[in-house]
């Protein structure tokens, strides 16, 4: 029995620096018919390998390690890059998400753990998929 293939629907980069969420994450993504370029835990390697890899979509934490905060690598890496950002977090009060949309505008804004089956909705969204 032929195994039936799943869409290739582009190349994902996850910014999160914890490794168990970005594993559920790159799972996640593979799962909605996705390659994953890479894990990145903090800015400098998102930058780094979103030039190299020029992604077809970035989900980014808002809260990395090194300090430097997910919104400015993603606003980084949207003007840059002209890659589409879905952002998963655990900040999602509003002054978290008016500041995310005032610096990524349009950006899905996903609550983790709970994202679930919004995901692919968000990507999509953001991906035109």
């Amino acid at each position: 029995m032929a195994k039936r293939s799943r869409p290739h629907l582009g190349r994902a980069l996850i910014i999160e620096d914890e490794i168990f969420f970005a594993l559920n994450l790159e799972a996640d993504m593979r799962a909605l018919g996705f390659d994953i370029c890479d894990l990145a835990a903090n800015g400098q390697q998102a930058s780094k390998l979103a030039m190299n890899n020029q992604p077809d979509v970035v989900l980014v934490d808002i809260n990395l390690e090194g300090g430097r905060e997910g919104i400015e690598v993603a606003r980084w890496l949207r003007n840059v890059c002209d890659a589409p950002i879905v952002f998963v977090t655990g900040y999602t009060d509003r002054n978290t998400v008016e500041r995310i949309h005032e610096q990524v505008p349009n950006a899905p804004v996903l609550s983790k753990p709970l994202y679930g089956d919004r995901l692919a909705d968000a990507v999509a969204a953001v991906t035109h998929h």
